[in-house]
């Protein structure tokens, strides 16, 4: 059941993380970007594990279309009750599958990946990204004034 759940969490990770359907996880979108190993282990099972459905889908409705909502929200319930402990399964944290992308982004910024290459993985402009990110950032002002700081010295 684990397994499964997991599995749940890399397809909603794959969907919010690129902005679309499941079905375009094998496509362009992942030449582009380079997510951890954990989930590259998990998504790969997945495959292994089950055949592509209708136009590539990794994850398919009864009448071979789209999975409905209420499906998507069932796994992620369970996932979250699974992953989370009580008091934070009663909370806002990660309610949505989509809220994993927010955080997925917010982690990759404050991890100190450029915001250029951030921007280019999630599909936003800088700009853009940085209207809506920026006050996510945090804890990076003693890195950057080491950084500054080496620069001076070189």
């Amino acid at each position: 059941m684990l397994r499964t759940i997991k599995t749940a969490v890399a397809a909603a990770l794959c969907r919010t993380a690129f902005g679309m359907g499941v079905a375009g996880c094998d496509g362009d979108a992942m030449e582009n970007w380079d997510p951890s190993p954990p989930l590259v282990r998990i998504l790969r099972a997945h495959l292994a594990a089950f055949d592509r459905g209708p136009h590539g889908r990794l994850f398919y409705g009864v009448k071979a279309g789209e999975l409905p909502f209420i499906t998507y929200r069932r796994a992620w319930k369970a996932a979250r009750k699974a992953a989370l402990t009580d008091k934070e399964f009663t909370s806002p944290l990660a309610a949505r599958p989509y809220d994993l992308r927010h955080a997925c982004v917010s982690m990759w910024l404050n991890a100190g990946v450029p915001a250029p290459q951030v921007a280019e993985w999630a599909g936003h402009s800088v700009d853009v990204l940085l209207r809506i990110y920026a006050k996510c950032i945090v804890g990076q002002d003693e890195a950057a004034k080491r950084r500054i700081s080496a620069a001076l010295d070189e």
